[in-house]
């Protein structure tokens, strides 16, 4: 049989990483990008010491010329998992930093659109393509202090949308992943810019956020499904939040 080939972007840490050990699991050559390339290149040498098929490739999805580049290296490709994102701040609209928001569009957003563009003629070609968008309950809804990240979301959620009704007819998947509360090492730090004390607020009284691998585990059934069933969108929350603003908190 054909090894078919999962590229997975973000793939250094969280929902990223452990895609990619699904992935590799369920049988793809993975191909692991982020922008910390030892972050990386250590995951695909666990990998390939565990059997699986792996590959690193350092890559900032923000930066159009050189995910061409990455697209003329990679050459074949079956899935797209664009994982890529984040949030930075939790500040008012009337206050918000216009750089925070720049950099969340970029990445959210933007990253989405350059890797779909560059690897799509891939995923056509293949006869059998998927792409991942993976957004956020935040791309369907809204919350005080989220606009930012919100707004970037929403782009993606609608890029994911719009990309569906264009390649109807198509021998392409486009499905869309949006994850609500999700306890990783990094999202909640980064976008507190490493105040420890406040991305742990985020979580505290919550007995059981989402975990990594909880959305690495969505991902991967939605991919494995047969060619013609198309997730176009899965909600994923945790049981204890019932929306963006709706979260139970224990003692």
């Amino acid at each position: 049989m054909t090894v078919r080939t999962a590229v997975v972007t973000g793939a250094s840490s969280g929902i990223g990483a452990a895609t990619a050990r699904r992935l590799a699991a369920a049988g793809f050559r993975v191909v692991l990008t982020a922008r910390r390339a030892e972050r990386i290149e250590a995951l695909a040498r666990e990998l390939t010491g565990s059997g699986h098929r792996a590959v690193a490739r350092p890559l900032d999805v923000t930066r159009r010329a050189d995910v061409e580049e990455f697209g003329a290296w990679l050459g074949g490709c079956d899935v797209l998992v664009n994982n890529a994102g984040g949030a930075l701040g939790l500040d008012p609209v009337a206050t918000g930093d216009p750089a925070d928001w720049r950099a969340m569009y970029e990445v959210n957003v933007m990253g989405v659109l350059h890797m779909t563009q560059v690897l799509l003629p891939a995923l056509r070609a293949g006869g059998d393509g998927t792409v991942v968008v993976v957004t956020s309950t935040a791309g369907h809804g809204t919350y005080e202090g989220g606009a930012g990240y919100v707004a970037a979301k929403h782009g993606a959620h609608v890029l994911a949308r719009t990309l569906r009704l264009e390649l109807v007819g198509e021998p392409v998947r486009v499905i869309e992943i949006a994850p609500g509360m999700v306890k990783t090492d990094e999202f909640s730090l980064v976008r507190f810019g490493g105040d420890r004390e406040r991305a742990g607020r985020v979580y505290q009284g919550v007995a059981e956020p989402l975990t990594a691998e909880d959305v690495a585990d969505t991902i991967a059934w939605t991919v494995t499904r047969p060619s013609h069933v198309n997730v176009d969108l899965l909600v994923v929350r945790p049981r204890a939040q019932a929306s963006n603003t709706k979260v139970h908190r224990g003692e």
